[in-house]
């Protein structure tokens, strides 16, 4: 990677991603019996921020632990509290923190560690918790007093909810599902009923903020780690009864020249066509069941980062081969290049491979 890779995120960008979800429960609803969350007025399914964010921490976890550690997890397969969990980076990190004289307060004579001392030493703490640089978290720090206090840190990467682009109506329903255990002399078995949707066009927006990366010290390296994560997850993660079934489709970065400007949700920029080219009424995408039945036009996107060519930076994308595009016909393939009317924008195609190093070489200007 070159060097400016390394440096903190000076650049404002937008995410757009899309995946589909086949004959599974891409996200229940826990206060409605664990049913797809579906708007059933507009009939299209929905899927929160936090469970998109929960798939790439458990990536990271599972994947990429030398990048650092995840804050918002489990410990060795336990939920902690916040208080507990710092108490448990302390002591991950007991051979660094005795070598150095800047922290040697975060252990105590007896060796135990002194979590609320990490408020002295907020760069460090930043730098060991990846997923607290990305997206942020509200950590309960004690003052010297002992009384209680939080610092929270804003995540520059954000997203809302994502939704279905094609129509989604009433979750299917199966059987009765009944699970039988035997124990203490006796047989119990639980009931319950299991839904899903038969198929969903899933897109999600996103920012990164550079004005919050300075916050949380957030860094390219990070972000490269995002875009491998972004893609990689949800195949290696939603690995359980109820999630498989889910694919990435598209993943899209916009990457600005500075930090004080956004385009906006670039989702309403995507139709669904027929292979031959027509929009599909959105009450007929009900019917499709695979990506092989549509394709996904970006003539409306084209056009638009047309118009502020001359705020882009450059252009990460990723597309499952699967999938078919249309109108994204101002790629010039043979340079990598976005082309608008006096400029062009360098493209990066994004591949990742976990047996090697995460990201790409592209320098940033």
């Amino acid at each position: 990677m070159s060097g400016e890779n390394e440096g903190k995120v000076d650049k404002n960008s937008d995410i757009l991603f899309i995946y589909e979800a086949k004959m599974c429960n891409p996200n229940g609803d826990p206060d409605d019996e664990n049913k797809p969350r579906i708007d059933y007025e507009r009939s299209i399914n929905l899927v929160s921020d936090v469970r998109l964010k929960r798939y790439i921490r458990d990536y990271l976890m599972a994947y990429k632990e030398e990048k650092g550690d995840v804050f918002v997890a489990k410990v060795e397969g336990k939920t902690v509290d916040a208080t507990n969990r710092l108490k448990k980076l302390i002591k991950k990190y007991d051979d660094e923190i005795k070598k150095s004289k800047e922290l040697k307060d975060l252990i105590d004579n007896k060796g135990q560690p002194q979590e609320k001392k990490l408020s002295n030493h907020l760069s460090w703490l930043l730098s060991k918790l990846i997923d607290v640089r990305l997206f942020g978290a509200t950590m309960p720090l004690k003052s010297e007093e002992g009384k209680g206090s939080s610092i929270t840190f804003t995540g520059p990467v954000q997203f809302n909810w994502g939704y279905s682009l094609n129509k989604v109506d009433n979750p299917i329903e199966s059987n009765t599902i009944t699970s039988t255990f035997a124990g203490a002399g006796e047989t119990k078995s639980t009931m319950g009923k299991d839904y899903r949707v038969a198929y969903s066009i899933i897109a999600f927006h996103g920012i990164i903020s550079a004005k919050r990366a300075e916050k949380t010290e957030l860094k390219w390296d990070d972000i490269n780690l995002l875009d491998d994560a972004m893609i990689n997850a949800i195949p290696l993660e939603a690995t359980t009864r109820s999630k498989i079934g889910q694919h990435p489709l598209l993943y899209m970065r916009i990457e600005y020249k500075t930090d004080d400007f956004f385009l906006d949700d670039l989702r309403k920029y995507v139709k669904i066509v027929d292979n031959n080219g027509e929009k599909i009424p959105f009450e007929k995408t009900e019917k499709l069941r695979s990506v092989e039945e549509y394709k996904l036009s970006l003539s409306l996107l084209s056009n638009k980062l047309k118009d502020f060519v001359n705020k882009i930076n450059k252009i990460y994308i990723w597309k499952n081969n699967e999938l078919e595009i249309e109108g994204w016909d101002m790629i010039d393939k043979e340079n990598n290049k976005f082309l608008g009317d006096k400029n062009e924008i360098p493209v990066v195609e994004l591949k990742f491979d976990n047996n090697k190093d995460d990201g790409n070489d592209e320098s940033r200007d």
